[in-house]
């Protein structure tokens, strides 16, 4: 009997050192550093984008991995990965280097450490220009084209119009996100904006609804050129609405124009009619005509008391106020005729401000 335990502890301990033995060399293998010599596409810090597909699974990254040369035992990397629990991964793109191993691999596999991007929209910016921007990164770029209604509908944004509805902002992406998960981020994040600043609204606003005020947003956006002034040129337009006074506002004109509209606003689109041009309509336009900030939104619906019917710019970025007209005209003089110098400039433009 005695000999038979002693032969039953050898075998134990022999059966634990192999074991030990394989631990330790699974260990060193999975510790090995990957090998990027000789491989394309290599950044100036010789890192290496790898991209694991929607839908792929560890097995398949590990024998892309091992066709590449960059892996030398995808099997034991699998069988790891599984007897850990640890087999499920994250689709994206991921930064290989040279001190990588397949453990750490594994580690930024499982937990989604992808590569983050950047796209950012300035306020004021329009729908349109938001396209453009998609349109200016490859990946968004490569997306079969949609109508404006399917893309919202695959964004989920419930709206009849895109203008103004979603919030400009810098967003982080990655290789699996499509246009529209940005455009379904950046609206619901407008919508709780606008909601949360409609909640604190000011008393006897002109708006029938948080749109109006939307609306109202986007033209300020567009029509102030210092920060500071935004609930100043907010109380001018809401003055405005409450005296049944047209806003005559050239931005709107501007939007309503579409492709038409070549850099020069012209006397002659002031009298051209429509839904948008607010020499010839009463009250706001339909819908937006720009991504407001918060800042305007902020103004929109707490515009600065006074009583200043009229603004004109004085040609560095701010603006001057007038009550009357006869005051404005007085301003147009001094700050749009007799200061016509070279490189002057005003925001917004001279030939706007002069007719407001």
């Amino acid at each position: 009997m005695t000999k038979f335990l002693t032969g039953l502890s050898v075998a134990l301990i022999a059966l634990l050192t192999a074991v030990v033995v394989l631990l330790s060399s699974m260990g060193q293998h999975l510790d090995r550093p990957v090998n990027l010599v000789g491989q394309q596409d290599l950044d100036a810090n010789n890192r290496l984008k790898w991209t694991i597909e929607t839908g792929s699974n560890l097995s398949e990254v590990n024998r892309r991995l091992f066709n590449r040369g960059i892996l030398s035992k995808p099997k034991l990397m699998a069988r790891y990965a599984k007897l850990n629990n640890r087999a499920s991964i994250r689709a994206g793109s991921y930064w290989i280097t040279a001190d990588d191993s397949a453990r750490s691999l594994l580690d930024k596999f499982n937990r989604g450490e992808v590569i983050q991007y950047q796209i950012t929209f300035p306020e004021g910016w329009s729908f349109e220009q938001w396209q453009a921007q998609f349109d200016a990164v490859p990946q968004f770029a490569a997306e079969s084209k949609q109508a404006v209604a399917d893309l919202l509908e695959e964004a989920g944004v419930n709206v009849d119009h895109p203008e103004g509805w979603f919030f400009p902002d810098t967003y982080s992406y990655t290789s699996t996100d499509s246009r529209a998960d940005i455009l379904r981020r950046a609206h619901k994040k407008m919508r709780l904006e606008l909601e949360q600043a409609w909640q604190g609204r000011d008393d006897n606003l002109p708006y029938s609804s948080a749109y109006d005020a939307l609306i109202m947003a986007s033209i300020i956006e567009k029509e102030t050129g210092l920060a500071a002034e935004r609930d100043e040129i907010a109380g001018v337009f809401i003055r405005r609405l409450k005296t049944n006074m047209r806003l005559q506002t050239d931005p709107t004109v501007i939007y309503g124009l579409g492709d038409e509209y070549q850099g020069d606003i012209r006397r002659s689109h002031l009298k051209q009619r429509t839904a948008y041009n607010t020499y010839m309509i009463n009250g706001l336009p339909p819908t937006p005509i720009a991504m407001p900030s918060a800042a305007a939104i902020d103004a929109a619906l707490h515009p600065k008391p006074g009583s200043s019917l009229y603004f004109v710019a004085r040609g560095d970025g701010g603006h001057y106020f007038s009550d009357s007209l006869e005051e404005h005209l007085r301003a147009v003089k001094k700050y749009q005729i007799n200061q016509r110098v070279q490189n002057y400039q005003s925001a917004p433009k001279a030939l706007s401000e002069s007719r407001k």
